[in-house]
Order: C-alpha cells, then sequence, then structure tokens
C-alpha cells in the first residue's frame, strides 16, 4: 500500500510502537491522529512531534470509542488507515487469590475487546475509502504462551484469530487487513519484567527497527509481518511447540511457584 497522503489513527500512540509509527508516518507526509488516556502525554507527544494531532480516549471504554468516532470522521473525513496498537501487558501470578474477577480481565477490555469495537466502530467509514488499511499490532506471545503474563497472551492469540477472519470476511472490499506479530522490545510494555528472574532485557528489539520492518512490509502489502525474533518464534511454534513453552516457562517460574 502507498504511505504517502493517507490520515492515519493510532490508539496508544503517546510512547512505544505507537509513537515510532507516528514518527515513521509524519514523515512520510500522512496525516497522523494518536489516542492515549493520559492528557499530559499526549501534550508532551504534541510538543515533540509537532503536526500529530491527539485526542484522549480509552480503548477499553465503549462510549469513548462511539466519542471518538464521531469527532475523528468529522474532522478527518478522509481517515482511511486505522492502526490498533494500545495495550497492556502484566505479570500475573493465577494462585494470586487477592486478584478480583474485575481486574483479572483488564487486558482483555484493552487489548482484545478494545480493537474489536474500534474496527467495528470504523468500518463502515472506512469501506467508504477508496483505498483503506487496518493494522491490528499482536505479538510473538500469540505464537508461544508466555506463562508469566497469562491474560496478555490470550488476548494477543485472540486478537490474532480475530484479525485473521477478518481479513478473510473483507477481502472484497478497499479495505486491507494487517498484521504485526511483535517481538519483545524496548518498550514500556516491557519495563515491569526487568527484575523478573530469566528475563533476557538482551533480546529486546529495539522499536525503531520493529516499526521500520513493518512500515516495509506494509508498503509491501505483506498481510502477516514478523520482525526480529518473531520469524523464529513462528518457526519453532509449528517444529517445537513444547520445547518452545518449556523456554517461555522459564521467566518467572520462581514467582509463579509462590
Amino acid at each position: 500500500m502507498e504511505l504517502q497522503n493517507n490520515t492515519i489513527l493510532i490508539t496508544g500512540g503517546t510512547s512505544g510502537f505507537g509513537y515510532e509509527f507516528a514518527a515513521r508516518l509524519l514523515a512520510l507526509g500522512n496525516t497522523v491522529i494518536i489516542t492515549g488516556r493520559n492528557q499530559a502525554r499526549l501534550d508532551e507527544t504534541r510538543n515533540s512531534l509537532p503536526g500529530v494531532h491527539t485526542f484522549q480516549s480509552d480503548v477499553s471504554d465503549p462510549s469513548a470509542i462511539a466519542s471518538l468516532y464521531e469527532q475523528i470522521t468529522h474532522k478527518f473525513p478522509d481517515l482511511n488507515v486505522l492502526i490498533n496498537n494500545a495495550g497492556e501487558m502484566r505479570k500475573i501470578n493465577l494462585n494470586d487469590p487477592s486478584i478480583d474477577l474485575l481486574n483479572i480481565t483488564r487486558e482483555i477490555d484493552i487489548n482484545l475487546i478494545g480493537p474489536i469495537r474500534m474496527v467495528q466502530q470504523f468500518l463502515p467509514h472506512l469501506k467508504k475509502q477508496k483505498s483503506a488499511a487496518i493494522l491490528n499490532v499482536t505479538s510473538g506471545i500469540a505464537l508461544i504462551p508466555f506463562p508469566i503474563s497469562p491474560i496478555y497472551g490470550a488476548t494477543k492469540s485472540g486478537l490474532r484469530s480475530y484479525t485473521q477472519s477478518l481479513r478473510v470476511q473483507l477481502k472484497n472490499t478497499s479495505v486491507k487487513v494487517f498484521e504485526l506479530i511483535a517481538p519483545g522490545a524496548k518498550t514500556p510494555l516491557n519495563d515491569t519484567f526487568s527484575d523478573v528472574d530469566g528475563f533476557n532485557d538482551s533480546m529486546l528489539m529495539e522499536p525503531e527497527k520493529l516499526v521500520d520492518k513493518a512500515i516495509k512490509g506494509l508498503q509491501n502489502d505483506t498481510h502477516e509481518i514478523y520482525p526480529g525474533l518473531a520469524c523464529v518464534m513462528k518457526i519453532i511454534s509449528r517444529v517445537a511447540p513444547s520445547l518452545a513453552l518449556s523456554q517461555t516457562s522459564k521467566v518467572g517460574a520462581r514467582s509463579m511457584a509462590q
């Protein structure tokens, strides 16, 4: 797809992949809109990325999505690209009885239900455009379980399945559907894992390199984009899934056993 002269909406655009996407896509000559829950961070991003448009919104809130849609489509009627990037990843011990029923599903609301609702809300508008695209950011953990983050892994597996079905259903429309299967990267998402036993941050990919790979994948119409170690995870998940799970199970093994 052409990555110039588009109007692009990125959820979770104040840090990590979202910020890098915003910076790169602005530089390529696109109109870029980002969302985030924290207004102060949105203001900081607008100052560091002149030209970016910001809207405070929460993908876990259906009313916020509906309001965002009304604002965006009114102000930016040429919107034709949606990047579902917002996400949360937590280390969770399922043996912990203090985790209540609302808290345990928080990542599902943000990582899985959020993108599904965003697509459902914006899809009729995107289908009216001559050329449009949806990019859902999943994870290598969608391919291999990561037991220290069981809910996050479940959401990314679910989003991957949903994305594949969405692509089939939209094959006769103007909307292209892409998936970025991201490996671990040096973003705030992984900051809380630095003290976890067995976690090796030297394996994390630089977000700039990851987004560069994603941009090239979009330009080449590569529907499933596997940057860095995600390529290895794809192969191992197919040829040696038990070995892969045994390796990822070593991260946080002591804390999970408590």
